[in-house]
């Protein structure tokens, strides 16, 4: 089950959110980012598959890596 976890600010940056990890600190420090709409003030909060992250109103869902992907070239 491990594999299937990722911490919050490596998520942010993942998922294009935040530059680098430093503003992932900024951002979640402030109170401006949510898991599944309750505040998140832990960078190192656990992420599973499914939960949703927002940081303004961008939001992305934690997902599965090991699905294909289908790129179009």
């Amino acid at each position: 089950m491990k594999d299937d976890m990722i911490r919050l600010g490596q998520f942010l940056k993942l998922a294009n959110l935040v530059e680098n990890g430093a503003d992932a600190k900024v951002v979640i420090a402030e109170g401006r980012v949510t898991v599944n709409d309750e505040p998140e003030l832990r960078r190192g909060r656990q992420l599973v598959v499914g939960d949703v992250v927002a940081l303004g109103s961008a939001r992305s869902r934690v997902a599965s890596g090991g699905g294909e992907v289908d790129v179009p070239w």
